[in-house]
């Protein structure tokens, strides 16, 4: 460490921000001096901040404005100094000597040219703390760089350099957009970069790539705001009106890879003579099974058929084979796991599968011939179970029905009755071992030509909807109960006991079944079946659903092998693999879902300030209350009521910002 032999009467230098200041010592201590410097003020300095001290003294008596004058033309006559250093020379000449640290006033006087007097010293200095690239100062030494070391912090001040022409050119950019907004377009590929850049900082922040240079953009342009950046991209041009911010917050797959493309194009050529020449695969052709789904609809991966055997009845829940296309290892089957499910929202969907398989050669279309696996269930009058048979087979879709169509001939048709009457009973068999319905509305965007939002309620207990679920709930439990007998690995939905029950049997209160629905355990995806209490079963697993979800398919694979007499094909530990990734999967693209949603229902809401609407009052606490918009089925917060829960009100709507995902509402 080095001795400074500091005393009343020295002149000395400090760093001041990085600036060396010039200071007379008016009062010295061991570890502190009192100074006056050349900007004319006294400080209380701690000698260890000292830098260069003279080695002689001067007097201190002089007029203040006189020692004032003395420092600055000091600071003067060594910036002149410095004009006449070339530290690159210096450094070349004295890289090579074996000795590690120099004395400063050493390499002044080699600089120089001669002996170095307290200036020269000082020039140097200063020299050495403004240009850092050959050498560095310590402890009173100093040190020269080895080759490397220069040649790494030439490359850091011209990636510096580079960062500091991007950031005058991005505000540029910016500033252009402010004007002219999509007239600011055509961007040159550096714009283009830039705009990737400010894009990628808004979506995540501290953990973007370029996140620094982000920050500096951004604050230089005079953008502080959260939702700034989000504004520019819109109004460049580079964002369209409404982009999904979620979507790519999360980084969910929208396009398929080149080696899954090419698998589905060599699927769609292969035909179905194959499925005939398959001896494990029943002809079901004879059949004539039916669809029932939503109007737009354009993946259908189940239907039903229904025939009276000798007073019971065989029921059909024909599913999609899936599986018999997209197997373990191949590309498509590795895009099913990057994804998890099929993704749906008010302006579209992101499948799991391609949709020329999805749409095409995986859907039970109408009048097709496709590739099944058939859950052939043998119900009594009373919806017992009498016998179940899973196999893969050969089906053709003889009638495709919206919900409408089959709520509206749910009584004539006869097919349509059978099933409703059946229905009705599996219902009231799980009501009894505990089944909890709460039936919800759904939600319904609309979005016309020019991204109008419009909301509706649609019921999910009709007749049809309910005959739907009712036998895809018996498919899954059948299927749950095939492998779980078998003691085999598998992928379960379990959920534990319920604890408090609001709801008793079939209740459609909103209040009720909303509050219920807040008192619910966790499902949760085992590899071990275990029962679903809400849904009144023993053993519970998802098979109807294979084209959309990776779960589903996975669970085709399995019983498909058992079926066919062979091992199971996954074992428990790969079952554990795929409970990690579907928990993962599903979760983001429900959490990308739900944000949608919620930015489409705002964007309504934002046409509708001050406008009055109906909810219920869930709950109060002592400072919030929290209410359901009827209309929408929105949670909404608002400062505690005396008006008990349960209670229908009339709120009104202040503000709306779906950018900004905020919604104020006041009594």
């Amino acid at each position: 460490m080095v001795v400074l032999h500091v005393q009343s009467g020295s002149l000395i230098e400090y760093l001041d921000n990085g600036k060396f200041t010039c200071a007379l010592v008016t009062e010295s201590q061991p570890t502190r001096v009192r100074l006056l410097n050349q900007n004319g003020r006294e400080v209380n300095l701690p000698v260890s901040r000292i830098v260069h001290c003279s080695r002689f003294n001067h007097q201190t008596a002089k007029d203040r404005t006189a020692l004032v004058k003395f420092l600055q033309d000091t600071t003067r006559k060594r910036h002149s100094l410095m004009e006449q250093i070339d530290l690159e020379t210096l450094w070349e000449l004295i890289v090579a000597e074996n000795s590690e640290t120099f004395e400063p006033s050493f390499l002044a006087e080699i600089m120089f040219g001669r002996a170095a007097d307290d200036d020269l010293v000082s020039a140097f200095l200063r020299s050495v703390f403004r240009d850092r690239l050959f050498f560095k100062y310590r402890e009173g030494k100093i040190t020269a760089h080895p080759p490397e070391k220069v040649e790494q912090l030439k490359h850091q001040r011209e990636k510096e350099a580079e960062k500091r022409t991007l950031i005058d050119e991005a505000c540029a950019l910016l500033a252009r957009i402010s004007d002219q907004g999509e007239q600011a377009a055509p961007f040159t590929q550096s714009e283009q970069n830039i705009l990737s850049l400010v894009q990628d900082y808004y979506l995540f922040g501290k953990e973007s790539k370029d996140a620094d240079t982000g920050a500096l953009i951004l604050k230089q342009s005079g953008y502080n705001r959260p939702h700034d950046p989000y504004h520019i991209l819109v109004k460049s041009g580079f964002w369209p009106k409404n982009v999904n911010v979620g979507l790519l917050r999360h980084q969910l797959p929208v396009s398929f890879a080149v080696p899954a493309r090419h698998q589905a194009e060599r699927l769609l050529r292969t035909g179905n003579e194959q499925l005939f020449a398959d001896p494990d695969r029943l002809d079901l052709t004879h059949l004539k099974p039916l669809t029932i789904d939503g109007i737009t609809t354009l993946d259908f991966d189940d239907a039903l058929s229904i025939e009276e055997q000798d007073g019971n009845y065989l029921v059909g829940i024909h599913i999609s084979d899936v599986a018999h296309y997209v197997r373990p290892g191949d590309p498509l089957f590795q895009e099913a796991m990057a994804r998890g499910t099929s993704v749906y929202f008010p302006e579209g969907q992101i499948p799991m599968l391609p949709r020329h398989l999805s749409q095409g050669i995986c859907s039970l279309i109408q009048g097709e011939i496709r590739a099944a696996f058939s859950h052939l269930i043998l119900l009594s009058p009373e919806a017992e179970v009498l016998k179940v048979s899973i196999s893969p087979s050969i089906i053709k879709v003889a009638r495709r029905l919206s919900y409408e169509d089959g709520d509206r001939l749910a009584e004539t048709d006869p097919e349509l009755r059978l099933l409703a009457l059946l229905k009705n009973k599996l219902r009231r068999r799980r009501i009894e071992a505990g089944a909890l319905l709460l039936p919800f509305p759904d939600v319904n965007i609309h979005l016309d030509a020019n991204a109008r939002v419009s909301v509706s309620l649609g019921r999910t207990d009709t007749t049809a909807r309910t005959i739907v679920s009712e036998l895809m709930i018996l498919a899954n439990t059948e299927a749950a109960r095939f492998v779980s007998d078998r003691m085999a690995p598998g992928l379960f939905r379990g959920q534990g006991k319920i604890n408090r029950r609001l709801v008793q049997g079939e209740d459609d209160d909103l209040y009720r079944n909303t509050l219920q629905r807040k008192h619910l355990p966790r499902s949760e995806l085992t590899t071990a079946a275990r029962p679903h209490s809400g849904l009144g079963v023993s053993q519970y697993t998802t098979i109807t659903s294979p084209i959309r979800r990776l779960l589903d398919l996975v669970m085709q694979h399995q019983i498909n092998a058992m079926v066919r007499q062979k091992r199971p094909y996954f074992t428990e530990e790969m079952c554990k693999d795929f409970t990690s990734v579907i928990n993962r999967t599903v979760s983001t693209a429900n959490i990308v879902k739900q944000q949608r949603q919620r930015y489409w229902l705002l964007k309504h809401l934002e046409e509708k300030i001050d406008s009055w609407f109906d909810a219920l009052i869930i709950d109060t606490s002592s400072k919030r209350s929290h209410l359901l918009l009827t209309a929408l089925l929105m949670d909404v917060d608002l400062p505690a009521t005396s008006i008990p829960p349960g209670s229908l009100v009339q709120i009104r709507l202040i503000a709306a910002d779906a950018v900004e995902n905020t919604v104020r509402f006041s009594w």
